[in-house]
């Protein structure tokens, strides 16, 4: 009777759900700050890498390896270990699976996956590189439940696992939310804030600015990431990717390719489908899920006539085609749940690598000092070595052969162990020269070690290279996009545009305007207002719903909606760009200009006069907040005397490079990367010093036409010039002469049907036309023939393709 004690219900609640409340917060719910992971993921990952199921070994079942977790490492149900190991190799919930599975691993749609007898699981390869040296009493190790195994309380984690994953839980007063991010920018500032532990948040954004959510989507709102990244807390929105197909007879679907994170794609589709059952918004005729193993696809048919941006900005507001992300970081950082920014995560990590490379370099540092005190005994062997055999044949047994060498030679008993243990085929000159190789080695490799313990320095410099290493075995491209502002839906202002036919033109030195079909009908197509020394770039006949981009050879890209052009009369000049785009020089011209329905996923070849090109998605030239009275870059240039010569829609053809002295290089799209607007792009060809680039198309057609600048004109078949790599020289396209040698001035593909007139000028003002249909077949060598004696005389002055329009006109 004595054991009972008096208590009031209040105190024994207290106490109990306070330390009920401690365990499920460190020991459960919330990822620690070093590593990323909470105790059953670690668990996990050490128990699955102890037992060989690591990702250069063969699958096995799932069942072993959640029965031996949970056997000796963590002692709860089978299914919160199998669940946690599912999570962690599904790809649609983490950005770098950290355990690799076969079988039914669940699906985006809420499948659960099959059960742990049907599947087989591995550790990822990434996975190895958490728990690396971590048999070098790098981390501290701590008892099981039942103090018959020690576990690792972190792993060394050799990458920011925090970041790099994310993490979800909901503890006893805490929960926590942090998305995943691109290891790559995890990685770059990471090494950043290793050389400058002072570093500004700002700094940071420019190599971490935001999440990379492993079903990609777009993320809005740049100060909500900067300040979720400075206090730990902040709300981002993220959207689906979407893109307007047109169908036959008219119609359009929306298609989805990418959802926001955690989004439930079979509720969406359902809930889609019930927005169109309960006509909530009129055009929405059918939503299939059309998702294969080739990705993700969501198609919402939409009736004739219906407005697809109209009902698309629906879905986004009521649907989670976008939702809102929350951002709250919380994780465990000194044994205490902590709301933390970047900066704080970032030097956590920083500070626990740097007790993990000390520790490993103690570790290995004192194993190689074990060793070298061995191999100078064996050396020092050599040279007595009929004394010591001499003295070991005279010795009782073993032991007193060991007492005998300490007592005779002074050597040690670690020393005398090594040579009375020795193999005697050790003693051939071979081996001694292996021994003093080794002894060198040592001596370099503690000096090493010892550097790395001694200077902060020589640490870091390892840390950022191991990093790197890192990076570069595991790096990846973004897959979410990052957009600065949260874009407003306005579904009444959206529907409020009138769809009307209307004819849009634009020309090389920046002219555009919208003209009414009456007043286009009522002119001739010459008749058109413009400059003398102008010409046109685009006319074509569209609607005020769509969309004009304009590209200049200064690199800016310049957008407007169809419906905000100025209505002016086809005999009127039309207004100048310089009128509302502030930085439009007086010397930019535009080079190219299109009228698209959506900003769907086309996708342009770039390439500039000093040979740089890239591939660019429209959907990186979506409208930005000043379009109205500012450019954007589309292609950075190399200096001022570099400027951009080629703007072309590009799907999978092959691209034929031209340059200026007469080398064309035909090489794969697949060669040419996609990149952002503000990139430069790479090496198109390898010029030579004094060439340039003169055109860059994709070759949609058999034939291509070169002008040179003495007015020479051929066609040539694109089949000379099989393909090659990227960034070659290319083959010779004109024969060079030693007296007033051809040069290029112009290059284009001829099109299918030939059709396409060449309109040339000359130095003395002169006009030349030429129908490309009537060129004639020519050597790949060959350097043409004159269009006319005259012009040859004079040189070119300029040459252009004449714009045609889908008219009567």
């Amino acid at each position: 009777m004595s054991n009972i004690q008096t208590m009031s219900l209040e105190d024994i609640m207290g106490e109990r759900f306070g330390r009920y409340s401690k365990y499920v917060i460190q020991d459960r719910a919330l990822p620690d700050i070093r590593d990323g992971l909470k105790p059953v993921q670690r668990r996990i990952l050490y128990s699955m890498n102890k037992d060989g199921n690591t990702f250069e070994k063969g699958y096995r079942k799932s069942a072993k390896a959640v029965g031996n977790i949970m056997g000796n490492f963590h002692p709860h149900g089978d299914s919160s270990i199998y669940d946690a190991m599912v999570r962690m190799s599904q790809d649609w919930k983490n950005r770098e699976i950290l355990v690799e599975m076969h079988g039914n691993n669940g699906s985006m749609d809420g499948d659960p996956p099959a059960a742990m007898r049907y599947t087989e699981s591995r550790l990822s390869e990434i996975s190895d590189y958490l728990l690396l040296d971590i048999d070098k009493e790098t981390v501290p190790f701590a008892w099981n439940f039942d103090d018959t195994e020690k576990e690792p309380t972190v792993l060394p984690a050799a990458f920011p696992n925090l970041l790099v994953n994310g993490a979800t839980g909901i503890s006893a007063g805490y929960a926590t939310d942090i998305p995943p991010h691109n290891l790559a920018e995890v990685i770059d500032a990471t090494i950043y804030l290793i050389d400058h532990p002072n570093a500004k948040l700002d700094k940071l954004m420019t190599f971490l600015p935001g999440p990379d959510f492993p079903t990609g989507g777009i993320v809005q709102g740049k100060d909500e990431i900067r300040k979720a990244y400075e206090t730990g807390k902040g709300r981002v929105v993220v959207r689906a990717r979407t893109a307007i197909e047109s169908l036959k007879g008219g119609k359009q679907q929306i298609v989805v390719t990418e959802l926001p994170y955690e989004v439930n794609k079979a509720s969406l589709v359902k809930k889609i489908d019930d927005i169109r059952v309960a006509n909530k918004v009129a055009g929405i005729a059918e939503v299939r899920d059309e998702s294969d193993r080739t990705g993700l696809r969501i198609a919402i048919e939409l009736k004739k006539d219906a407005k697809a941006d109209l009902i698309l900005n629906y879905l986004f507001k009521y649907s989670d085609l976008q939702i809102n992300y929350n951002f709250n970081m919380v994780a465990i950082d000194h044994s205490t749940p902590r709301q933390v920014g970047l900066h704080r995560i970032l030097t956590s990590y920083i500070q626990h690598r740097q007790e993990v490379i000390l520790a490993r370099s103690r570790f290995e540092k004192a194993k190689a000092e074990k060793r070298l005190h061995i191999v100078e005994g064996l050396i020092r062997v050599v040279s007595i070595l009929d004394e010591v055999i001499a003295l070991i044949r005279q010795s009782e047994n073993k032991a007193d052969a060991k007492k005998n060498l300490e007592a005779t030679y002074d050597f040690t008993p670690e020393q005398a162990e090594a040579i009375v243990t020795l193999q005697l085929y050790r003693l051939t000159n071979t081996d001694v020269q292996i021994l003093l190789a080794e002894q060198a080695e040592l001596e370099e490799t503690i000096q090493t070690l010892q550097a790395i313990i001694g200077d902060e320095g020589t640490l870091f410099n390892l840390m950022k290279k191991e990093l790197r290493q890192v990076k570069k075995t595991f790096a990846n491209p973004r897959l979410s996009e990052l957009q600065d502002q949260a874009q407003t839906i306005e579904i009444d202002s959206a529907s409020l545009i009138v769809a009307e036919d209307t004819y849009v033109s634009v020309t090389k030195a920046g002219y555009i305007k919208r003209t009414s079909p009456r007043s286009f009908s009522a002119s001739n197509l010459e008749e058109m207002g413009k400059r003398e020394d102008d010409h046109l770039i685009l006319l074509a006949a569209c609607q005020t719903t769509q969309h004009l981009f304009l590209f200049t050879n200064k690199g800016n890209v310049i957008y407007r909606p169809v419906h905000e052009l100025t209505d002016i009369r086809w005999k009127d000049l039309g207004e100048h760009l310089s009128q509302s785009i502030s930085n439009f020089a007086q010397d930019e011209e535009i080079v190219f200009a299109q009228v698209v329905s959506d900003f769907e996923l086309g996708t342009y070849l770039v390439a500039s006069r000093s040979g740089q090109i890239k591939r660019l998605a429209l959907a990186d030239l979506k409208p930005w907040r000043t379009y109205k009275s500012k450019a954007t870059v589309y292609m950075k240039l190399k200096g001022a005397d570099d400027q951009v010569i080629t703007v072309a829609p590009i799907g999978q053809e092959s691209i034929l490079a031209i340059s200026h002295l007469g080398y064309a290089l035909h090489f794969a799209a697949e060669d040419v990367p996609q990149v952002g607007a503000k990139a430069a792009g790479v090496k198109a060809m390898n010029l030579k010093t004094d060439d340039w680039l003169v055109a860059t198309f994709p070759v949609t057609s058999e034939t291509f036409y070169l002008l040179t600048q003495r007015g020479a004109i051929k066609a040539n078949r694109i089949a000379d010039f099989p393909l090659a790599g990227r960034a070659g020289r290319g083959l010779q396209i004109l024969k060079e002469l030693k007296k007033a040698p051809h040069r290029v001035f112009m290059a284009g593909a001829i099109a299918a049907d030939g059709a396409g007139l060449l309109e040339v000028l000359d130095q003395a003002g002169r006009a030349y036309s030429v129908e490309l249909d009537q060129l004639r077949l020519m050597e790949r060598t060959s350097n043409g023939s004159f269009i006319d004696e005259q012009l040859s005389e004079a040189g070119l002055a300029e040459a252009y393709l004449k714009v045609e329009v889908g008219t009567d006109k």
